[in-house]
Parts: structure tokens; C-alpha cells; sequence
């Protein structure tokens, strides 16, 4: 078993070039399926859940791996499978993205419900409701999915009521290539939507609105290949940010997009850091004593994003006065408060909300990781404590984070995997 040891105390300065989005590359890469042909991305984030999706696409018959550093290459002419395994269904929750591509291309696809990190009830009944409007025939089974779309997918007027992004992103991926249009009302907006829309739009899908809210699809025949650039990981651009806040010090992270973050980089105004932007760089500054915040509750984009949230809260932990988090999102997105009491913060939990009381100072201790984003938030409260930390189960950080203590030493952090 891995671990990351933290040595606290060391104030980070330096430039990091930021990861291709995580939550962008996974859709994309499902949505390879439907071209037929192959497909490059760029800046494609070498990541754990990075692999399982290419593996994924290895059972379905699809040729799919790293060409260079950050560019990944699928091809996908051949498909010889309908379903993915349970086993690779559990190792991570955008397996579902599969479900949507698969049905596209072949009109059948069966699978079992997917994996990822513990956050509370993420139905899919959103994603089953929408397809089987679009002429998807659904049959549960001991857990399995058996999907058929027995005389081809066609279009319809779909209604979220949630705007939640994975069904989003499911139902753009049946939508491109079946009959007829699909407009989908209250979709989600984030950001990394509007990356799977230019993407498919790219191979020749013909999609329309991927950033307002009502999205329409108008069904082609087929797709090609193309050659992609995955924008940028807004999560692991707060993430480093983050550390930097807690630890102290000055940075410039490159390669990012701060309109995608402006929300995040308000509350990091607040604490009392520096921040500039350019277009595509974030000059950040935090050598002065943090200040609490306003309530921060967490929401759809272009609201406080779910994922940041346990990042934000570890330079929160010593800050001068009280600060809130009001979790709307996930209702087990709290799993790292106790690991950050355990290093001296004092923060109490009701329900979906968290109250921080800033300390003067937080202590090395042996913590564990429960999820992806909590696990990072570990890590910047482990450089701003005195003393040593071990941080362990951190296959979660690798979900999402590229050599996450490889990144933070290039800016001064003492920090090693074990």
C-alpha cells in the first residue's frame, strides 16, 4: 500500500502547468466509441481512472493507450463487445458514460451498476428515465442492466429534473447519432459539457447551446475521428492553489483557465491571498495571515463546486474566525473532517453543515484518504502542519491527480510516496 509522507512548515514557490481536466477526458473518451475511427487527445490527464476507462474500451474491442507523454490514442473501428464487465464497472462511477456511447454505436449495452468514490445516493434512474424516452428498452436483473434500443434511438424532448451532469453527458452521447433532435431542458453547465459538445462537434456531431442550459442535438448518421486538446482541470487548479494558501508562499499556475474558477478564486480573495489572472495563467500570493470567509455552500456550475470543497476547507482550518460550508450536493462529502480534527482542526458537523473555527497551528498526524478530493484536501493541510503527516489509501488521490507529490516538490513542498 501506498503513502504520501508530508513534511509541513515549507512555504511553495514556483510555476505548475495544469493537467488535462479529468472530468472532461472521461466523457470524451467514452464518446470515442461512437466515431469509428481513431481519435487523439491531447493534454489527456495520465491518471487511475484515465487507465480504467482505457481498459474499458479494451474489452469492448477498442485499441486504446498513451502515444507520448499526454496524448492518448483510441481507435475505435472495431467493436466486438455490447457490454463492459462488473469488475471494470466498479472501478469507477464514469464507467456510465459507456452506457450512452455503447447504445449509440451498437444499439445494445449491458452493464451492472458502477463504481467511485462513497459520496451518498447517486441514482441513475435520471439517465434510465431519459433514454428510455429515447426508444431504450431497460431490464434489471440480479443488479445488471440490459439496455436495447430495438428499433434505433431517436430524439425527444427530455426535461432534467436536476441538472445533473453525468445524465447530461449520457444523453448527449445517445442523442448525436440518433434520429431526429433531442433537446435537453435544465442541463447541467459546467464547464467540462461544453468540452464533450466541442469535442463531438469536432468529429461531426451537430450540437448546439452546450453552455446555457437547454441543449439541442441533432441526430447525424456517423461520427469520425479527430484530433482533441481536453481543456484544463479547474478541481486540481483549486487544488493547488489551495496548498499554496495553506502553506504560504507564491506561485503561478500556467495552462489553466481562471474564468472556469472565478467563484473560487472570490473566497480565496476573501482569506486574504493575492490573486491575478491572465488568459490562460494565475499569478497567487498568500504570505499574509488567512481571514475567515463568508458561508461558502456548494451548487451547480456556475456556483462553489462540490469538488473543491474539501480542498478550500484545509487553509480554512487556520484561519482567523469562523467559516461555514453548506454541502447541497452530496450528502457524504464530509468524510475528511474528521482526519483534518485529527491534525488539530476544530470543526463541527450537523448534518450538511460543516462549521470551521480556525486554530493557530495544525500537527503532523496519520490520516487516511476516503475519497478523491478529500484525500487532496489531506494533503494541503498536511504542508501547513508542523511536523510529519502520513497519508495513506491514496489510490483515491491518484484518481484524479497526476503525480500529485511530484507536482507539490517542483514548488518546494517535502513531500514523497512510499
Amino acid at each position: 500500500m501506498q503513502k504520501l509522507i508530508v513534511n509541513g512548515g515549507k512555504k511553495l514557490s514556483g510555476e505548475i502547468h495544469i493537467q488535462g481536466a479529468k472530468n472532461a477526458a472521461l466523457p470524451i473518451m467514452a464518446a470515442s466509441v461512437l466515431c469509428g475511427g481513431e481519435v487523439i487527445l491531447r493534454n489527456c490527464p495520465r491518471i487511475s481512472d484515465v487507465y480504467s476507462a482505457m481498459r474499458i474500451l479494451t474489452y469492448l474491442g477498442c485499441k486504446a493507450g498513451f502515444e507520448d507523454k499526454n496524448v492518448a490514442v483510441i481507435n475505435s473501428e472495431n467493436i466486438s463487445a455490447e457490454g463492459i464487465s462488473d469488475e471494470l464497472m466498479r472501478e469507477m462511477r464514469s464507467s456510465l458514460f459507456f452506457l450512452g456511447a455503447v447504445l449509440g454505436r451498437t444499439g445494445h449495452c449491458r452493464i451492472t451498476l458502477p463504481g467511485g468514490c462513497d459520496l451518498g445516493p447517486r441514482p441513475i434512474d435520471m439517465h434510465l428515465s431519459a433514454l428510455r424516452k429515447m426508444g431504450v428498452t431497460i431490464r434489471e436483473e440480479f443488479g445488471t442492466l440490459d439496455c436495447t434500443a430495438e428499433n434505433g434511438l431517436h430524439g425527444a424532448k427530455i426535461d432534467l429534473s436536476f441538472p445533473s451532469v453525468g445524465t447530461t453527458e449520457n444523453i448527449i452521447l445517445a442523442a448525436v447519432t440518433a434520429e431526429g433532435s433531442t433537446i435537453i431542458r435544465n442541463a447541467a453547465r459546467e464547464p467540462e459539457i461544453t468540452d464533450l459538445a466541442e469535442f463531438l462537434n469536432a468529429c461531426g456531431a451537430k450540437i448546439s447551446g452546450a453552455d446555457c442550459g437547454e441543449i439541442i442535438i441533432r441526430g447525424v448518421e456517423k461520427l469520425h475521428g479527430c484530433q482533441y486538446t481536453v481543456m484544463p482541470d479547474r478541481i486540481v487548479c483549486a487544488t493547488y492553489l489551495a496548498c499554496t494558501a495553506a502553506a504560504g508562499g507564491d506561485i503561478v499556475v500556467s495552462g489553466c483557465r481562471p474564468s472556469d474558477i472565478e467563484i473560487i478564486l472570490a473566497v480565496f480573495e476573501q482569506m486574504g491571498c493575492i490573486v491575478h489572472t491572465g488568459h490562460d495563467k494565475i499569478y497567487f500570493s498568500a504570505n499574509r495571515p488567512l481571514k475567515a470567509v463568508a458561508p461558502i455552500r456548494t451548487m451547480v456550475y456556475p456556483g462553489f463546486p462540490t469538488d473543491a470543497q474539501a480542498v478550500v476547507m484545509a487553509p480554512l482550518c487556520r484561519a482567523k474566525g469562523t467559516s461555514v460550508f453548506v454541502e447541497n450536493i452530496f450528502e457524504n462529502r464530509f468524510k475528511h473532517v474528521g482526519e483534518l480534527c485529527r491534525m488539530g482542526a476544530d470543526i463541527l458537523v450537523e448534518g450538511k453543515v460543516a462549521v470551521i473555527e480556525g486554530v493557530n497551528r495544525l500537527y503532523g498526524a496519520k490520516t487516511c484518504a476516503a475519497d478523491l478530493r478529500g484525500g487532496a484536501g489531506l494533503v494541503a493541510a498536511a504542508l501547513s502542519a508542523e511536523g510529519v503527516s502520513e497519508i495513506s489509501d491514496i489510490h483515491y488521490i491518484d484518481r484524479g491527480y497526476e503525480e500529485i507529490e511530484k507536482a507539490l516538490s517542483s514548488l518546494g513542498a517535502d513531500i514523497i510516496r512510499i
